[in-house]
């Protein structure tokens, strides 16, 4: 993993379309569309733009702008807004943002190809924000997944990526357009990792059952710490009714020292029992063992939400979790945080979505900043937010 990953996908890019071969002539949709079998899904993900074909390649592009109004107008006392506490990709406080702006280049419908997520704002900013690599590199901040694809011939649907990509764990993804709700929960920014690198594996076992292995770094970094020392073990389960999935890793993360590894369960429940109503149920069990040897750090936590489906446009969600940070290692703060959150939706067509959420935070310790002097145990705020994504319309 010490080559940079973005240089190798784009190496191999030219060598998979020398060995293009011709396309069947019927407009049945390719695997090109989306990431990987395995490639972090969110709980219920609304149908996408169709993005634009050209000789198996498939190009797309999102962006992602929110203004969030914290009603603690938090402040360091010289005119300058404080962040929203617990948040991640819609931290900002007060003023327009743009979370992110990303293109994405896929090869998939052949035997080898390569998939890259480009682009930038607060939600790249964030996701390396700890990665060792990127501090070294400058040019990896700038990049969500980049891997190698293989599929190797009579294997039922197997296939084999190695480079960066999105976690498996969680009920929901980076992109905000494929979640339920806008701001993420506090699983997704707490509990979870953003994204491996390594190797994965994906193998169809049955036609509903679905089995992974990786090994990885650790947890958001591209190299440079404990490379290809952590191990995940996925599987999803799809139903007419439901999917569940569960997915465990474990490895050293400590920094410098092998001592003290971490473990991570996660385990997601989506029911599609209904026409209009989804419903999905996520929980995560951490610990993290401390460097000394001596001891471990836990935290857990369940989230639930709901999508209900008004009209062809309109879409109304609700989601309510507990975060239990029971030893302060995730937040920095001995804590256990709950969370409501209540969004609308309006889907202009399959481009343009525009959504406004409510959202309520509290705590049982002092956390969250109001004012320029106070710390107090509740916030509460309001987005508004647009997302647009560009291909061609159908």
């Amino acid at each position: 993993m010490r080559l940079p990953i973005c240089i190798l996908a784009m190496a191999l890019s030219a060598w998979a379309a020398d060995i293009d071969t011709p396309q069947p002539a019927d407009d049945t949709p390719d695997q090109a569309q989306t990431a990987s079998p395995d490639a972090q899904t969110s709980a219920a993900a609304p149908p996408t733009a169709t993005p634009a074909k050209l000789h198996g390649f498939v190009f797309s592009a999102y962006a992602d702008g929110y203004v969030t109004v914290n009603f603690n107008h938090p402040s360091d006392g010289n005119g300058n807004g404080l962040g929203n506490g617990l948040y991640n990709f819609n931290d900002n406080n007060g003023t327009p943002r743009l979370s992110l702006m990303k293109v994405t280049i896929d090869k998939s419908d052949q035997q080898f190809g390569f998939h890259i997520d480009a682009g930038f704002g607060e939600t790249m900013r964030q996701i390396h924000a700890g990665d060792i690599a990127a501090q070294n590199n400058k040019a990896l901040r700038y990049i969500e997944q980049a891997y190698l694809i293989w599929k190797p011939n009579h294997t039922h649907g197997a296939e084999i990526d190695y480079g960066s990509f999105v976690t498996s764990a969680g009920a929901e993804v980076i992109e905000a357009n494929a979640n339920w709700n806008y701001s993420r929960s506090l699983l997704f920014a707490w509990a979870i990792p953003y994204y491996h690198a390594g190797l994965r594996v994906n193998m169809p076992v049955t036609k509903t059952w679905t089995l992974g292995v990786q090994v990885v770094n650790a947890w958001n970094t591209d190299w440079g710490s404990h490379n290809m020392q952590n191990i995940g073990v996925t599987s999803a389960w799809t139903k007419p009714l439901y999917t569940w999935s569960v997915n465990y890793y474990e490895g050293p993360n400590n920094f410098g020292t092998t001592t003290g590894k971490r473990n991570l369960v996660d385990t997601t429940l989506l029911l599609t029992a209904w026409p209009k109503v989804n419903l999905y149920v996520n929980g995560d069990w951490g610990q993290n063992g401390y460097s000394n040897g001596i001891g471990a750090a836990n935290w857990y936590g369940v989230a639930g939400a709901v999508h209900y489906q008004l009209t062809k446009h309109i879409a109304l969600s609700a989601r309510a979790e507990v975060f239990d940070d029971r030893d302060g290692y995730s937040t920095g703060v001995q804590q256990t945080v709950k969370e409501g959150t209540a969004t609308g939706e309006y889907k202009y067509n399959d481009h343009i979505i525009a959504r406004v959420e409510y959202r309520h935070d509290w705590t049982n310790a002092p956390f969250f900043f109001r004012g320029t002097d106070q710390i107090i145990q509740n916030q509460t705020t309001f987005t508004g937010a647009m997302m647009f994504l560009l291909g061609p319309y159908k």
